[in-house]
This record gives C-alpha cells, structure tokens and sequence, in this order.
C-alpha cells in the first residue's frame, strides 16, 4: 500500500477566510472547492515535498462520526520555509495576527506564530544552526 496523500482537514466556518489566508500568505492553490470543503496544496519551486491542506464547513452534507468545529485549542501547523525573516515581513505587512514574533531558537530554528482564521496556530520555521552544544543534555544515552 502506498500513501498517497495525508492532510489535516479543519472544520470551521470561516472556509473562505481561511482559504484566503492561505491562498494570499502562503502561496497554496486551492485544487478543489465547493460550498462546504475547499482542499488547498502549496506551490513554488522551492517545495520539496508536498503540502495539502482541507478545510470543511460544519454544516457539510456527509454523515462521518463528528468532526466538532476546530476551537482552536492543541493544534499547532508547521509550515517550514527557506526564509522565515521574508515570510514574517510578508504576513506581517499584510495584516495577518502575529502572535510570536520572529525569533532565532537555541534549538536550531528561526521561527514566528501566526493564527490563521479558524483558530490554527500556524509555526513558521526555517532550519538555522542549533547553539553550540544545546542538543547535548536532549540526547538518549545508550
């Protein structure tokens, strides 16, 4: 069996609003839309891997167990970028909420927090050098 595609599926009704962040900030095509589901995927040269991303209206015609509209609470969307400081510019000029401003991590990465529209946290990071000897005191030790 191969996977062919694996991606959170957010309900929410605010379907056009989280479209358009996504669409305006990210660079994600929408590759599938109707009334009450929109499925998005990345773009750009940059992408190495793929990156999809689905959105539902609570009210969606289908009868699957759930899904309760997504309160915003223990999720967090990693979206890693060649370029965290271009990217935090470009969010932040264009009004979307900062919620953690750029910052360099001991661990290794560059990184800032925006809220997307349905109440996701979404973590933008760029993978810089770790601090001299950070992961040290993490390591599993045989």
């Amino acid at each position: 069996m191969k996977i062919r595609d694996l991606y959170p599926l957010i309900t929410t009704p605010a379907l056009a609003e989280a479209r358009d962040f996504y669409v305006s900030h990210f660079d994600f095509q929408v590759a599938f839309e109707a009334t009450w589901f929109v499925y998005l995927t990345g773009s750009g040269e940059d992408r190495t891997r793929g990156a999809t991303l689905a959105f539902m209206h609570p009210d969606h015609p289908s009868n699957p167990p759930g899904p309760e509209t997504f309160n915003g609470l223990g999720m967090i969307l990693t979206v890693e970028t060649s370029d965290a400081a271009s990217l935090f510019e470009r969010l932040q000029s264009g009004g979307a909420p900062i919620v953690h401003p750029l910052t360099e991590e001991d661990w290794g990465q560059r990184r800032f927090m925006t809220r997307d529209p349905a109440g996701v946290l979404v973590d933008v990071v760029e993978q810089i050098e770790p601090a001299a000897g950070f992961w040290d005191q993490y390591m599993v030790k045989e």
